[in-house]
């Protein structure tokens, strides 16, 4: 299924003069996955805030895509410069999963909108995260399969983000386009373990 993941190798070609630069610089990869989670928390506050700081809805898809860089860097850190460890990968996951709650709960301030909704959008990025890492448990590798990852859960915050900075939509339309997300997500998360048990 299409996915934002399918575009990241050629993403990663982009990021390889950085990543070097960064490398000379002293930069690690577990620095690198720590900024993308003091980022998201710094999103998060900017979003929490959104009602009395309009620019806390452009700060999210300007984050977001910093964020993105970030997760993609701190990766080719660590395999371009034998920086892997087992720290490294836990902060890795868990900074996933942490950061995704950072951003996206604050999203229950926006007027109008479900809180019913974003608790399972939240609760479902969770296990969809899990079923990926399951997948190194009962499969051969970690899953990223399906139409609503994270790059993709990232991408569609972010474009809701915008289109609030610049227009006040309707609750209707915040509330469907996250339904929206949450039914691909499930999607997701069956295929991931889906594919997990065929590996196994």
């Amino acid at each position: 299924m299409i996915s934002m993941y399918n575009i990241k190798p050629r993403f990663q070609e982009l990021l390889k003069p950085i990543v070097a630069f960064l490398y000379k610089l002293g930069v690690t990869a577990n620095q690198l996955t720590l900024s993308a989670i003091f980022l998201s928390f710094t999103m998060g506050v900017g979003l929490w805030f959104s009602n009395v700081w309009h620019l806390g809805f452009l700060f999210v898809p300007i984050g977001l895509l910093f964020r993105m860089a970030l997760n993609a860097l701190d990766g080719m850190m660590a395999r371009g410069y034998n920086m892997q460890t087992k720290l490294g990968e836990a902060l890795n996951e868990i900074g996933d999963v942490t950061s995704d709650m950072f951003i996206y709960i604050p999203l229950i301030q926006i007027p109008g909108v479900s809180a019913e909704i974003i608790s399972f959008f939240v609760g479902l990025s969770v296990v969809n995260e899990f079923a990926g890492v399951l997948g190194k448990v009962i499969g051969k590798e970690r899953r990223y399969d399906g139409p609503m990852g994270k790059s993709d859960r990232a991408l569609a915050i972010g474009l809701l983000c915008l289109c609030l900075y610049f227009y006040e939509l309707e609750s209707i339309y915040i509330n469907t386009t996250i339904a929206l997300c949450i039914g691909l997500m499930v999607v997701s998360t069956f295929i991931r373990i889906q594919k997990s048990l065929k590996d196994g």
